[in-house]
């Protein structure tokens, strides 16, 4: 990723959930398109709930980050003000499979992607108090038709396709934060660990210009992320990159800034997160 190995070169690893959004904003990187001098970055793919357990013990250098799991380990990692992943009046999706109110979701089993998964977290804001368990995002869809969870939240593609899986919408969490806010909801971000130094505006500025090229090379920057679309079909992993891959995850901007600022101030007021106030890294050296 980036490039090639030299010797001068200081080596970073670099974590990312294995989806097409996540694959697409490090196209630049991966593809050496964007050069990052003096700096070789080393891929760690995995989902968000493994990246969010690595971040706790301070294992990555930068990674992808729910933004809930951010309030645990912002002592040791800083935001990036780009790479995040905004659902404008869209989000994750609360699915069952026979008809279900959402005012009904505090009285069933929720399967919810992780513990410390912004979904989870939107769920308990939006939906209130729920009896949750935890089931491996692309297994939620199975556990919810099986019976095993009453109701599941689906992030990634699942948002999309759980209509032709026999599921039925309850409740769409980034379209009830929307009305309630006004705002984007904020789901992932990046963070990059506070002991680089100097280092964390150049690691922020190689994201930022990868995120940028793909932006500005969509064909060939969604033809690199279809890899990584686990079946989805060309059209379907289109719509989902444009979904998430979009202004605010180049620059979160005085919007984007705001939705996270509230969704931690809400967390906060719910007895959910301790109150603070999100930091973010440098862009430039």
């Amino acid at each position: 990723m980036g490039n090639p190995p030299h010797s001068s070169a200081r080596k970073f690893t670099v974590g990312h959930s294995p989806d097409p959004d996540d694959a697409f904003m490090h196209f630049g990187l991966s593809s050496g398109q964007v050069q990052a001098p003096g700096m070789r970055f080393e891929e760690v793919i995995a989902d968000i709930e493994t990246l969010n357990r690595r971040a706790a013990r301070g294992e990555l250098d930068e990674t992808a980050i729910s933004f809930h799991a951010y309030a645990f380990v912002r002592d040791r990692y800083l935001l990036l003000p780009h790479g995040g992943a905004m659902g404008d009046g869209y989000g994750p999706v609360v699915v069952a499979a026979r008809d279900l109110p959402a005012s009904a979701l505090g009285d069933v089993r929720v399967a919810i992607p992780g513990e410390r998964t912004t979904a989870a977290l939107a769920l308990r804001l939006l939906a209130g108090p729920c009896r949750t368990l935890v089931v491996p995002f692309d297994r939620i869809p199975e556990a919810v038709r099986s019976g095993e969870a009453d109701a599941g939240v689906l992030i990634h593609e699942g948002q999309l396709d759980f209509a032709g899986q026999g599921l039925r919408k309850v409740l769409d969490l980034g379209e009830r934060w929307k009305k309630e806010t006004g705002l984007p909801l904020p789901l992932g971000g990046n963070a990059v660990r506070r002991d680089l130094g100097e280092w964390v505006p150049r690691i922020s500025d190689a994201l930022r210009r990868s995120i940028a090229y793909g932006l500005s090379h969509r064909p060939q920057a969604l033809e690199y992320a279809l890899r990584f679309a686990r079946g989805l079909s060309p059209d379907l992993a289109d719509r989902f990159v444009g979904l998430y891959v979009n202004d605010y995850t180049l620059d979160y901007g005085e919007t984007g800034r705001a939705a996270i600022a509230a969704l931690y101030r809400r967390a906060a007021e719910a007895g959910l997160l301790p109150a603070f106030e999100p930091e973010f890294a440098p862009t430039s050296a």
